[in-house]
């Protein structure tokens, strides 16, 4: 089973078709958001987009991890990593 990947042109043109957007437009529209969203992550700050979901950066701190097929330890440096929490609304049109 193949499923398909919904892409930025697919929003866009999605903009362009209900909204009436220019297809130029849909597209800054949406480079626009991402890159505001991407600057909060930058920061540290939390996005939440009402109905639909909350990102929320967490710290994870340097650790020892293995290499599963040769048992190796290495270090894992510390980064920063993006968590999806779904909203009620989204989790119910899933179901």
């Amino acid at each position: 089973m193949t499923q398909r990947t919904v892409t930025r042109a697919d929003i866009a043109e999605a903009l362009y078709q209900e909204l009436g957007f220019s297809h130029a437009d849909s597209f800054k529209l949406i480079e626009k958001t991402l890159s505001y969203m991407t600057e909060a992550f930058a920061h540290g700050e939390e996005v939440k987009i009402a109905r639909f979901a909350s990102f929320i950066p967490h710290n994870k701190a340097k650790r020892m991890g293995r290499n599963p097929k040769t048992g190796v330890e290495h270090v894992i440096t510390e980064r920063t990593v993006l968590s999806f929490k779904p909203s009620n609304a989204l989790k119910k049109a899933l179901k």
